[in-house]
């Protein structure tokens, strides 16, 4: 696990906060997270995961020398954050709507208390956690043992279940997907790379491995992924260890949109949408984006991605000819788009040819969980067109609060999904493109001179942008060296109505110096939980 670099060795090892990206490839959300590696009871809680996990059970001695090897840990890590296999792992996961018999993994600022819990229960698992949560604690853990580990995000991620890099929709006539299928798209997914030396594998594979905590898929009968040499994705090299053709997938998969026309015939979809965009991480030593993407890819069309497509046998990216089809159709979006607002979303048609076409357009709008489950219509338009040549046509479609508000999950996310099928041809395109709905910001003050060991005051306002009351309000703040290593509430006496501030003074005593983050959360009935951090710095 050497680093030969301080300002590496301070983000990947030391530092006990960091950024994770959520949200959409278009849009990415960066949200602050309180590693707390370094917190009493921590490593204490990360050997526990050592010992607790079904290879040392079976032979300890075997698992202890075991030890040494960075490689064996991370995979124990990866198998251990989950709880999938009923090892005592720290986390379960959730992906319905609702959260019964354990909190939202929205409401999750870190992952002390995460850890904590889970030691002070005898190991029960934590409910409940979703990607981003088991990255993170498998980040926290591996800092806290030395492996140097960041958090990682890929949009328009591939779920491949049975291992063929083709994922395939099938949709019917009014834009509706078939969810038989296990094989998704999740708008995006977070894992973790670890740096290590590969000694297992060929040289020039060392550095960062991507290891995956959150349970998709088995490897040797248990529910972990990796670790993974991020170049041998890269490369093609889909026989190394461990589970690279799922990796590989995630960021290369071909997504395939097969129309299923109501007299039962089937028609291949013109869609431009791509798996692996905008690979993120936090930027050394900033707040910053780092786009990764070409540590896991070459260039799209490249001569180098073509090599890479023949050594995975990925024959169906290689016969993709770029179809220039006589209709084209794509989204637009109008500006300002909030939670709480109406706003309208348009679909752009064009007629590229020398002859007038009849078509027809489906175009719906659906929320959608941010592992691609699509759940309740949003606004839906179905129409006959007559398309003049070299035209464009703009078909708004509104969105209206009272209509999406009860619909939308905690994701704050909604997907736009626009058919065009041409009537003499039978050929369809498609566009489709998710939005993120913006929370409101949470304003942050720090009221005092900020020094350790001296009461401080942090002054959080948010405005209610809903046309209607919320209920059930409460900040929360949390942060490595400000709040000794809890979390610290402030509920609200009174509901907050529309277009009124929200506004609490929560204090706190740092007990250490230098720049440190505080992480804030807002809960409230309506809007769920919005989430702000201020880098604050704290002298001796």
């Amino acid at each position: 696990v050497y680093m030969d670099s301080e300002e590496k060795l301070a983000e990947y090892v030391l530092a006990q906060d960091g950024i994770i990206f959520r949200g959409n490839a278009e849009y990415p959300v960066p949200i602050a997270w309180y590693f707390g590696q370094f917190e009493e009871g921590i490593l204490d809680a990360c050997l526990r995961i050592l010992d607790m996990n079904p290879k040392h059970s079976r032979n300890p001695g075997k698992d202890c020398s075991g030890r040494r090897n960075v490689i064996y840990v991370t995979r124990v890590l990866s198998a251990m954050i989950n709880s999938n296999d009923r090892d005592y792992g720290v986390l379960e996961g959730c992906w319905k709507d609702t959260f019964d018999g354990g909190v939202s993994p929205m409401s999750w600022r870190g992952s002390v208390q995460i850890l904590r819990t889970w030691s002070s229960t005898s190991c029960l698992p934590v409910r409940f956690g979703q990607c981003w949560v088991f990255a993170a604690v498998a980040c926290t853990v591996s800092r806290a043992l030395g492996i140097p580990c960041r958090v990682v995000t890929n949009f328009y991620s591939a779920h491949d279940t049975n291992s063929n890099l083709v994922i395939e929709r099938y949709l019917n006539e009014k834009g509706e997907i078939d969810s038989s299928t296990r094989d998704m798209i999740w708008n995006y997914h977070c894992w973790v790379e670890s740096w290590m030396t590969r000694s297992d594998l060929p040289p020039g594979f060392d550095g960062w491995q991507a290891s995956d905590p959150t349970p998709q898929e088995k490897s040797e009968g248990v529910f972990c992924c990796g670790p993974v040499p991020v170049r041998a994705i890269k490369e093609g090299e889909l026989t190394f260890k461990y589970d690279a053709p799922f990796v590989f997938a995630e960021v290369n998969a071909d997504l395939v949109h097969i129309l299923k026309y109501n007299d039962g015939s089937t028609r291949k979809i013109v869609n431009d949408q791509k798996v692996g965009q905008k690979i993120s991480t936090k930027s050394v030593g900033r707040d910053e984006r780092e786009d990764i993407t070409h540590l896991y890819k070459y260039p799209e069309g490249s001569a180098e991605e073509r090599q890479v497509f023949e050594k995975a046998n990925h024959q169906n990216k290689l016969h993709q000819q770029q179809a220039n089809p006589g209709l084209q159709i794509t989204i637009k979006l109008s500006t300002g788009i909030r939670k709480g607002c109406d706003f309208d979303v348009f679909a752009i048609v064009t007629n590229n040819t020398e002859e007038d076409k009849k078509c027809r357009l489906v175009f719906a709008s659906r929320a959608v969980s941010y592992n691609g489950v699509i759940g309740r219509e949003c606004g839906f338009k179905d129409l006959a067109l007559a398309r003049h040549s070299h035209k464009h046509l703009k078909v708004p479609l509104r969105l209206n609060y009272s209509k999406y508000c009860t619909n939308l999950t905690e994701d704050n996310l909604i997907r736009l999904g626009a058919l065009l099928i041409d009537y003499s041809t039978k050929e369809a395109m498609m566009a489709m493109r998710d939005i993120v709905l913006d929370d409101p910001e949470i304003k942050i003050r720090i009221l005092g001179e900020p020094k350790e060991k001296r009461k401080l005051a942090a002054e959080l306002t948010l405005q209610n942008p809903l046309p209607e009351t919320l209920q059930g309000c409460c900040f929360t703040i949390e942060g490595a060296n400000l709040t000794g290593g809890s979390s610290i509430t402030e509920k609200l006496e009174s509901p907050i109505e529309p277009g009124q501030e929200a506004k609490v003074k929560i204090y706190f005593t740092p007990t250490q110096s230098g720049l440190r983050k505080l992480v804030v959360d807002f809960d409230s009935d309506k809007l769920g939980h919005v989430r702000g951090y201020k880098n604050v710095i704290i002298g001796k």
